[in-house]
């Protein structure tokens, strides 16, 4: 079987992506790769990217002049979790407080690693996570 490297791409789907935009580029400082009403693609540390959509703008395909993408949608709040260093896990705890942010949940694991839960504009749950979450993190 050929290998997979890695996922590349996370889609959220926003009802307000100047408002989810400014949450994910103020709190963890991800550069903007891709601005329109439809989508907007945040660079996630050079190694994978986090797609904003419009929710209910991609019930159809849509045709680029380098190819069709196909319709895709969500409803309801979607999970997805990045990973941290363990030194840093205060410093991100303090720091979503210190912003306002909520946290819903914290997680020591019994492999080792440690969760920290918190939602989004949209109520989708964010985790930062510690190595020690999974065998490959």
């Amino acid at each position: 079987m050929p290998p997979i490297d890695r996922i590349l791409e996370t889609a959220i789907y926003c009802d307000d992506l100047d408002k989810a935009e400014t949450f994910y580029t103020g709190l963890f400082g991800f550069p903007v790769m891709l601005s329109n009403e439809r989508i907007r693609a945040l660079d996630v540390n050079a190694a994978s990217v986090l797609l904003l959509f419009q929710r209910g703008a991609t019930t159809h395909s849509i045709r680029l002049p380098e190819g069709l993408i196909p319709s895709h949608d969500s409803t309801g709040p979607a999970h997805f979790a990045f990973g941290i260093a363990a030194d840093q896990y205060h410093a991100w705890k303090a720091m979503l407080l210190q912003r306002g942010i909520a946290i819903e949940s914290e997680v020591q694991w019994s492999a080792g690693g440690r969760s920290l839960y918190f939602r989004d504009p949209d109520g989708h749950s964010v985790e930062l996570a510690t190595p020690g979450l999974w065998r490959t993190w």
